[in-house]
């Protein structure tokens, strides 16, 4: 079929009672270019009295119901043609009307869908098209609202290839030639036997053909039917996260109609000793989870901001991502593809128990069959894709009931695709819920006994956790839930995973959700056990909602133990525990994994914000200290100051301004990590580290000295004019010699112009009013990012100024790619 975007030409409005336009309220449609996030845009609302969960979960955004609208024309020439409009994600609870007609709807705001269209549209004239969407206490966590991932028209013949109707396997490898199996469902719509050629081709890279086959293929009157063919690609090149090799498959019915996929050529293992197996090569996974949204955008998905952060991701050392809490984006996946980064995608965060009042466990008995069959669809041929997860801390899993559930929907997913792994990624301590109170009584009489009190006990929220999770209770009622499994998906529980190498011989575990500020005895288990597979922190991407949980927190002279506050006030806007922040900055959390990963020789030194020395920390359990890479403290000149140094060296030294202030142990005997304790002089701090004496790296952290400049760089110079591509502008306070000043923030304005549009301006400031679509913005830690959207090809223009700055000034060329039959840009 033609794919056409269909991402142009829309209009968006609150939506209004009609009976109250008929009254005289009229609210005014205004036009937008999809994807679209129409909560982001909305005012947030501080809440009277107590902070109420949902308004902290969803970032104080308030809910709604949004119209969208779109008048198209369908030329005469496409009556007695199949045509269908595809909607990859609107959130939520989407309802289509055509022409004023009821077309078809989606409860779940993550997965994709079609409208079967033709019988509703009005040949050689204007149709209209119509979308309502709802968000209001439905989440966790913050999920924007309406058409928020890209739109597509597809129109094919009566006989035609089925959209998702290509699915591509390799099951078997070896060194000199791959076995690949193309299965092609084809539609016959007609009242006709039809017989036709399929023509199946593979090719590498560079675009020649490796492989290909024909065969007949009789289609009998409104049924369809299914090609199958096998193909054998001579010394593949395989695809693996270090080598991440794509092939192409064209599938065409000869004169009428054709399909492409990308995919790759590699092999799956898992077995409890040698663990999880790419290519015969074992692999620990190094995982990242991740929410959908993409910070300043909202939850508007772009090709290019969901690339961006894989590549950032990547780069921070992680090789995985599980997508955290529904289906992962198809330009996510494309993205895992090309760059090489495994995915572990998951369907959904409730099941029948509810977690918020109008969640999807209204819809999820009637629905959950055709979303799973959505999810699988999209993923199949992407080799990103490793294991699909059913769910998220569902608390059924500690019942029998809940035990059938999990059994009917992995069985669900293998009979949909076999050549995957399934996990749920389960938490002990909600599947005990209803006895928790019994067991937290009988930790506490423990505690008694060993002559601790209940401040002990909980002074680490997840030893609590731990404990509960480890515990017989658990054991008891998750182990049904566990059995039907590939692979055990644990949060918060990696006591656990000693536990059951020898309770559970095969069982095979993957930490599927732990604590930032575990990852060393984490991924030293993780080396240490063969079946344990992997770790995936939360989170490895900052986002929206469940305000403050990583947030910094102290005790005050009233507090005699942690408070552990799961949510913060207004205006708190992000969850603060990722190790890379809604902008796309590391923070220090992300250099210290990345030496425990193993990935970096070189030390790295983040210092503690002076205004909160002598302060006893009380932070969550997700919470990093509250540090900066920075030596810029002005007004805090001659006060004590404590620095933190990372290294998996033996030793590290800090000098400051070439004085020493001696050497301390570090590496993995002391968590990767030391403290100087020294007072705070501006200049430049060195950490060197040493093994066995002998210098392995070193690590500079000079002060922003002298007049504050403005700056601007882009992340590219040419982007696409359509696609999706988006030129990221990144806004930065500096001295003479590009060091940031981090302690001297203030406004930021922009202005554009040319081709293309400012859709997001902001910083990672973790406690706001500060909207995206503003154009001004103060910076935060001296960075602020700006996002700009081509509308055209041409140049596109951004102008920076700051009150004593320099104005700045960069410029974005939008060039347009060639289109294809098969695929075309709106």
């Amino acid at each position: 079929m033609i794919r056409t975007s269909f991402n142009d030409g829309w209009q968006v409005r609150p939506k209004v009672n009609p009976f109250a336009e008929l009254s005289g309220h009229v609210v005014p449609f205004r036009p937008v270019t999809l994807p679209h996030d129409a909560l982001i845009e909305q005012q947030r609302v501080a809440p009277d009295g107590e902070v109420t969960m949902e308004g902290a979960a969803g970032a104080y955004f308030p809910g709604g119901v949004f119209e969208y609208r779109k008048t198209f024309s369908v030329p005469e020439e496409y009556r007695g043609k199949r045509i269908f409009m595809e909607f990859e994600g609107v959130y939520r609870d989407a309802t289509v009307y055509i022409n004023g007609d009821y077309a078809g709807q989606r409860p779940y705001g993550y997965s994709h869908f079609r409208i079967d269209a033709d019988r509703f549209l009005r040949f050689g004239e204007d149709n209209e098209i119509r979308v309502e969407a709802r968000a209001h206490r439905d989440s966790r966590w913050y999920t924007g609202a309406g058409i928020y991932r890209d739109t597509w028209l597809l129109v094919g013949e009566v006989v035609r290839i089925a959209p998702d109707g290509v699915q591509v396997t390799t099951p078997d490898i070896d060194g000199s030639r791959a076995v690949v199996e193309v299965e092609a469902e084809v539609a016959n719509d007609s009242i006709e036997v039809r017989t036709v050629d399929v023509v199946t081709e593979i090719r590498d890279g560079s675009g020649a053909v490796v492989a290909s086959d024909v065969s007949k293929l009789t289609l009998l009157p409104g049924e369809p039917a299914t090609a199958r063919q096998r193909l054998y690609v001579p010394s593949p090149a395989l695809w693996s996260p270090e080598s991440p090799t794509l092939y192409e498959c064209h599938v065409a019915l000869r004169d009428i109609d054709e399909e492409k996929v990308a995919f790759g050529i590699r092999s799956l293992q898992l077995d409890p000793e040698r663990g999880l197996r790419i290519n015969g090569e074992p692999v620990k996974l190094r995982g990242a989870c991740v929410h959908h949204d993409n910070g300043i955008l909202g939850a508007a998905t772009y090709a290019r901001a969901e690339e961006r952060r894989v590549e950032i991701l990547k780069d921070a050392g992680f090789n995985a991502i599980r997508i955290s809490h529904q289906p992962m984006s198809k330009a996510m996946l494309d993205a895992c593809d090309r760059l090489g980064m495994l995915v572990v995608d998951e369907a959904f965060d409730v099941w029948t128990s509810g977690k918020s009042e109008f969640d999807y466990s209204l819809n999820f008995p009637e629905w959950w069959e055709r979303d799973i069959e959505a999810m699988v669809a999209k993923d199949y041929n992407h080799p990103s894709v490793i294991m699909y997860s059913i769910g998220n801390e569902i608390p059924e899993t500690g019942s029998p009931f809940g035990a059938a559930w999990g059994r009917r929907l992995a069985g669900k997913v293998r009979s949909l695709d076999p050549t995957r792994y399934v996990t749920n990624a389960v938490n002990g301590m909600l599947a005990v819920m209803s006895e928790l109170g019994a067991l937290q009584q009988q930790a506490l009489e423990q505690a008694a006994e060993d002559g601790a009190g209940i401040n002990t006990l909980m002074a680490d929220a997840g030893d609590a956790m731990n404990a509960v999770s480890a515990s017989e209770l658990v054991t008891e009622r998750t182990a049904e839930s566990f059995a039907v499994l590939d692979v055990a998906g644990m949060n918060y529980a990696e006591a656990r995973y000693a536990l059951d190498r020898d309770l559970f011989p095969n069982r095979i575990i993957l930490g599927t959700e732990t604590f930032p500020t575990r990852i060393d005895g984490n991924w030293r288990l993780v080396g240490q056990y063969g079946h344990v597979i992997g770790d995936f922190t939360w989170t490895g991407w900052d986002y929206l909602g469940e305000v403050g949980i990583g947030r910094p927190q102290y005790l005050t002279e009233t507090e005699d133990g942690p408070q552990h506050a799961h949510n913060a006030p207004y205006p708190y806007l992000v969850a603060g525990c990722g190790d890379i922040d809604i902008t796309g900055h590391r923070r220090p959390a992300s250099y210290y994994r990345e030496i425990v990963f193993g990935l970096r020789a070189e030390p790295y030194i983040a210092v503690r914000r002076p205004e909160h020395h002598g302060k006893t920390w009380a932070g969550s359990p997700w919470a990093w200290s509250d540090s900066v890479s920075s030596w810029t403290w002005p007004g805090f000149e001659g006060r004590p100051v404590t620095v933190e140094v990372y290294s998996d060296a033996d030793e590290v030294e800090l000098l400051g301004n070439g004085n020493s202030f001696g050497r301390r142990p570090v590496g993995a005997e002391h968590r990767f990590r030391t403290e100087f304790e020294i007072v705070y002089v501006p200049g430049e701090l060195v950490a060197v580290a040493y093994r066995e004496g002998v210098e392995t790296g070193r690590t500079s952290l000079p002060w922003a000295n002298g007049p504050v400049r403005l700056t601007a760089e882009t992340d590219r110079q040419v982007i696409r004019a359509s696609g999706g591509d988006l030129a990221y502008v990144t806004l930065t306070l500096t001295d003479a010699v590009g060091t940031c000043h981090t302690g001297t923030d203030r406004p930021v304005s922009l202005e554009v112009s040319g081709a293309g549009e400012l859709i997001g301006f902001g910083s990672a400031d973790p406690s706001t009013d500060e909207r995206f679509d503003a154009t001004e913005r103060r910076t935060y830690e001296g960075r602020a990012l700006a996002v700009l959207r081509p509308t055209a090809v041409g140049k596109i223009r951004l102008t920076a100024t700051a009150p004593g700055c320099d104005p700045v000034e960069v410029v974005v060329t939008a060039e347009q790619q060639p289109q294809s039959r098969h695929y075309q840009e709106g």
